[in-house]
């Protein structure tokens, strides 16, 4: 016996048929937007990561040197690849540039609930747009997303800040303040005490009574607030461009899903400008499902022409923890459109029953055991199966077939000549 690594998950067919029919979904959401799907390499180079990062951050990766000697990670996420390839192409590419794609990643860290070392996300990009309404159709997206997977307004909500209002907030304070370092403080201040909070916040350069006021501005109910206190355009433009957002949003039918959070920070130094998270209403998954925002200068940062840049990233982890919470997670059971029996020396009419439904696009298993009648039914009744065709001797000595409808156990006789004939989906009601 071998044991699974810690942090890693094995999924069988019946919760894989679940997760399949969420990625699907989410997967149709942005397709719908017009963003194309990609597909990029797990493996990177590991100055990918650190020339961005630094140093300390190889110690949540999975790095190693390869057999070239190369200094090699398992890509812990996937904006830093496809700036990589924005940058690759970027003369070439029509603008704006939108993708997306569902992959795995994988971080060295602690693994808590809905937190594993290797784990899954839809990556959802827009390229070459500043306008506010790239960053609304972003919002859009995951709201549709969500919805599309059944769940309502009173299930989550995106809350909606701007890195540059809070930037602009640190810079009118009398103090020389590490801004990168008080905006991973406001990131982390849900999960800790006022106390720790305003002792990160001093050890990023502001005084204590400076800590309080700052912590008291991110509470206002009105932005104008902010405008007054620092006096600068800064704050100002950043405002004007989070209320842009938000009538951008209100476009598209999903500004009643956003609320104006200014503790939301998002932890990365990339983001320059909006940035959300989506939480569970509830407060039942008490961590946030996802989040996103606007990265304007990171192709530049690579080497490539000023380009801005909005995405999103739904991890499926948590996404699943939020529609269970919420009653809305599928069915973990396989689905089967017709299993087809065989009873004796029926195989050659069997599989050209199962070739023709096959051919108008359904799900058929048949015996491929050599089992009895009893075996095959119940294994028929193991995968779920809607309809069973019983081909039978005695059946096709009269040139017929057994139709069985499984959820009321109800049969009756088709000719087999006329079996699936010109139906597209041929069940028990057809030929009771």
């Amino acid at each position: 016996m071998y044991d699974r690594l810690k942090g890693f998950r094995d999924f069988y067919p019946d919760e894989m048929t679940a997760r399949r029919e969420v990625i699907d979904t989410v997967e149709a959401a942005a397709a719908r937007y017009g963003f194309r799907e990609i597909g990029t390499p797990t493996l990177e180079a590991t100055e990918l990561y650190t020339d961005k990062s630094g140093d300390e951050i190889v110690d949540q990766l999975y790095n190693f040197t390869d057999k070239g000697g190369r200094e090699v990670t398992l890509s812990p996420e996937l904006t830093p690849t496809v700036a990589r390839m924005v940058v690759a192409k970027q003369q070439a590419l029509s603008k704006p540039i939108k993708w997306y794609s569902t992959r795995s990643f994988w971080r060295y860290e602690q693994v808590q609930q809905g937190r594993f070392r290797e784990f899954y996300q839809t990556n959802v990009d827009i390229f070459g747009s500043s306008e506010p309404t790239a960053d609304a159709e972003v919002l859009a997206f995951a709201a549709d997303a969500l919805t599309d997977l059944g769940l309502t307004g009173d299930d989550f909500e995106f809350r909606v800040s701007h890195r540059d209002l809070l930037g602009g907030l640190l810079a009118a304070f009398d103090a020389d303040v590490d801004t990168e370092a008080a905006i991973r403080a406001v990131d982390k201040s849900e999960k800790i005490d006022d106390e720790e909070y305003y002792g990160l916040l001093q050890d990023a350069g502001l005084r204590y009574e400076q800590a309080e006021t700052f912590d008291e501005l991110l509470s206002t109910d009105d932005l104008a607030d902010l405008v007054d206190f620092a006096g600068t355009d800064r704050v100002a433009d950043a405002v004007a461009n989070l209320e842009a957002v938000l009538a951008a949003a209100e476009e598209l039918g999903v500004r009643e899903y956003c609320d104006v959070s200014l503790e939301t920070a998002r932890g990365l130094d990339y983001y320059t400008g909006v940035v959300f998270e989506c939480f569970d209403s509830t407060g039942e998954v008490s961590r946030s499902v996802f989040g996103g925002g606007r990265y304007d200068d990171l192709i530049e940062s690579f080497g490539g022409q000023p380009t801005p840049a909005v995405g999103v990233a739904p991890g499926h982890a948590t996404l699943q923890l939020l529609c269970e919470r919420a009653g809305v997670w599928p069915e973990e059971a396989p689905a089967t459109d017709y299993y087809v029996l065989s009873v004796g020396d029926t195989q050659a009419v069997a599989a050209d029953v199962a070739r023709q439904l096959r051919d108008r696009g359904h799900v058929v298993e048949v015996d491929i055991a050599d089992r009895s009648f009893g075996a095959q039914m119940n294994y028929a009744d193991s995968i779920n199966a809607e309809t069973v065709v019983i081909v039978g001797e005695r059946d096709l000595e009269n040139g017929d077939v057994t139709v069985k409808d499984m959820a009321t156990g109800d049969q009756t006789t088709a000719p087999v000549d006329d079996f699936p004939g010109d139906l597209a989906r041929p069940t028990y009601e057809d030929w009771a």
